[in-house]
């Protein structure tokens, strides 16, 4: 078996969508503000976008050792808005390690004011690749297990 198969085979596959808990770790949270919204005064969907690729980003950074960059954001489901004052939290799961990439389920959840429960509010597949200090792919290290956000 080559080495990319063995990676295969042992893959973690993205877990079922539960819109009534956060899976995966938390990686950032912050607060939808006046600034970030479109002209119909809803949140941009970009802005929460970038948001979950900054938490990726984190997470991808701790599993690498390294840094990292975007290189696909695969099937994002918009699933419902996010309003000003909105509690935006990110969470992510390992889908997979590659000999340079990683490859995680990310899920933005909402608290919303004068509510007590979380709400999934957009998901997706982000891959990032690890860089060395020239910008060249280097490889992920295997041998230590994941690490928390």
């Amino acid at each position: 078996m080559t080495d990319a198969q063995t990676r295969d085979a042992t893959a973690v596959h993205a877990p079922a969508i539960d819109e009534t808990t956060p899976l995966g770790e938390l990686c950032t949270r912050t607060l939808a503000m006046p600034a970030d919204t479109n002209q119909n005064g809803d949140i941009f969907g970009g802005w929460l976008l970038s948001q979950m690729d900054i938490g990726g980003g984190i997470f991808a950074s701790k599993l690498a050792k390294s840094r990292t960059v975007t290189v696909a954001i695969d099937a994002m489901n918009f699933r419902k808005p996010v309003f000003v004052g909105d509690l935006v939290s990110v969470h992510a799961t390992l889908v997979r390690i590659g000999r340079t990439s990683i490859t995680m389920h990310l899920e933005a959840w909402v608290m919303r004011r004068k509510e007590m429960q979380f709400i999934l509010v957009t998901d997706g597949k982000f891959t990032y690749v690890a860089i060395d200090d020239q910008g060249r792919p280097r490889e992920v290290p295997q041998a230590d297990p994941p690490v928390s956000a």
